[in-house]
């Protein structure tokens, strides 16, 4: 910007300039025509003085001949009286005059007077005339050397003017060419003062541009360094985030470890506690189960026994009954005459009674047995569901010892070095596959899936979780969502691709169906991308692949 005002600016100068010699040109010019313009009119001026002289000097000229020409007259007339009219000093209108008037004064000698008068006429008159032709000729003369003088002096005057002129003209000439030569010097002082301008316009651009280049050098230099600085920096900080991130990865295993073992001894004294509590329970239960199975037999026992009594009594009183029955009808009349009237109605009552009686036993002891059979029901039933509970527990306990097992495991993995590819694709049982993912239901299901496989898992509740546990302990294969809180599947994925030890670890990253998507993270260099949702078998499909590729086998 600057550079172009400059340019503006001198364009500007160089139209002002141009504009002053122009005006400066035309003023100069004007100044010279009205300076001719004055010359010619001095020039007229000065011939109408001359010509005016001229003539005043002819015409005094004229006036000394005739003058002349009168003394002559009187030089040869005889003296006349004092009365006389002096023609000497009067002009030859006055001397006609004064022969008129002297005519009248002579009239008295006619004759003579007229005679010479006559001859003094002629006299006057031939040498007037002759003064006259002299004075012609030598007016004429006069006049002609005066048109000679006039002309000559013209013809002066006309060199001289000429000559003026000339010279005006070669001072004009002069002049002109002097402005001509200025107004070039001007112009090869402006043309060379454009030319220095523009080659130190030129020298400025080139000085401007060499100090670009030299700044852009500079600023590529300096964000060379720069970066090179923030490489080192990056990498000082790479290397003391990564040995903070070993550092608290190993206070973090160790303060896992600790926990774990703390809370393995928890879990064992807990379990050794509910362990001995439901073996006490369970005992107690088993006991109290024995003695109501006992009491309970105790008193169907009892029950039985009193029914068996009552029902003995019941039969002993019927084998009685019918015992009498029969002494009666051996007896016949006379036990019948004996007895009173009433006793036959009396007996069918007493052996409705003891029916009834008999009949209450039996419905008895069929409710004693239902309530027997649902006490041993409802035992047997108590006995599944303590089982079952003891079964749960102990399934419990044998995961706790399982996931504790697999833990030491992958910190064993973990702690020692990482063994050379094998020429054989590893067993699913030896494979670690670790899911990145923030929905706890997709953690879950995946992980049933590979645990189905005989893969071994390894969860991460979101990216940073996963930088973390990859970190610790570098899994064999990554399934990775996108969307997660804190870091996501493509920082993710860039992390562990930049990271020289996991640069090659398998990736899968599961999303939605985005070319997009797809072109990022192939970018990034994740190995399978998988639309969801997806076929089971393909996700474990790829695993598969992807291990053999790993392995080059």
């Amino acid at each position: 910007m600057d550079e172009s005002l400059l340019l503006v600016v001198g364009s500007l100068l160089l139209l002002i300039v141009a504009v002053g010699a122009i005006r400066l040109f035309n003023v100069r010019r004007l100044a010279k025509k009205r300076a001719s313009t004055e010359a010619s009119e001095r020039l007229l001026t000065e011939a109408a003085i001359e010509a005016k002289r001229l003539s005043e000097q002819q015409q005094a000229a004229a006036e000394r001949e005739m003058a002349d020409s009168v003394t002559v007259i009187e030089a040869h007339e005889p003296p006349r009286r004092e009365s006389e009219f002096d023609y000497s000093a009067s002009s030859p209108r006055q001397v006609t005059a004064a022969s008129t008037d002297s005519s009248g004064l002579v009239s008295a000698d006619p004759a003579r007077r007229e005679a010479e008068r006559k001859a003094a006429e002629d006299a006057a008159r031939h040498e007037a005339e002759r003064k006259a032709a002299e004075d012609a000729a030598r007016r004429e003369a006069e006049r002609k050397a005066a048109e000679d003088a006039a002309r000559r002096e013209a013809e002066r005057k006309a060199a001289a003017d000429a000559a003026r002129r000339e010279a005006e003209r070669k001072t004009a000439e002069d002049a002109a060419r002097r402005e001509a030569e200025r107004t070039a010097a001007e112009d090869a002082a402006r043309r060379e003062a454009e030319r220095k301008a523009a080659e130190d316009a030129a020298r400025r651009e080139a000085e401007r541009k060499a100090a670009e280049d030299a700044a852009r050098r500079e600023a590529e230099r300096k964000t060379a360094e720069d970066a090179a600085r923030r490489e080192a920096e990056r990498k000082a900080a790479e290397d003391a985030a990564r040995r903070e991130a070993e550092r608290k990865a190993a206070e973090d295993a160790a303060r896992r470890e600790a926990e774990r073992k703390a809370a393995e001894d928890a879990a064992r004294r807990k379990a050794e506690r509910k362990a001995a509590e439901d073996a006490a329970r369970r005992e107690a239960a088993r006991r109290d189960a024995e003695r109501e199975v006992v009491e309970e037999a105790r008193r169907a026992n009892e029950r039985q026994a009193v029914e068996d009594a009552a029902r003995r009594a019941a039969e002993r009183t019927i084998r009685e009954q019918a015992t009498r029955q029969d002494l009666l009808h051996k007896t016949g009349d006379e036990t019948a005459r004996r007895e009173p009237e009433p006793r036959p109605a009396a007996e069918p009552e007493r052996v409705a009674s003891e029916r009834t009686t008999i009949e209450q036993l039996a419905a008895r002891r069929r409710s004693n047995e239902d309530a027997l059979r649902r006490d041993a029901e409802r035992l047997e039933i108590d006995r599944k569901a303590i089982e079952q509970a003891v079964r749960s527990e102990e399934d419990e306990r044998q995961a706790v010892e399982k996931a504790i097992a697999e833990q030491k495991s992958r910190q064993t993995i973990a702690a020692a070095p990482r063994q050379p590819a094998r020429s054989k694709a590893k067993l699913p049982e030896e494979t670690i596959v670790m899911i990145a993912d923030d929905s706890r239901v997709v953690r879950v299901k995946t992980s049933r899936l590979l645990t189905a496989n005989q893969y071994r898992v390894a969860a991460a509740e979101d990216g940073l979780d996963a930088a973390r546990q990859i970190e610790a302990s570098p899994p064999d294969v990554l399934v990775t969502d996108v969307d997660m809180p804190g870091l996501n599947g493509f920082q993710l994925a860039k992390m562990v691709r930049d990271n020289p030890r996991t640069a090659k670890l398998p990736i899968i990253m599961v999303t939605s169906d985005n070319e997009q998507l797809r072109a990022e993270a192939a970018r990034i260099g994740v190995n399978v991308v998988l639309g969801k949702p997806y076929p089971e078998e393909q996700l474990i499909a790829h695993i598969q692949e992807l291990m053999n590729e790993q392995l080059g086998v």
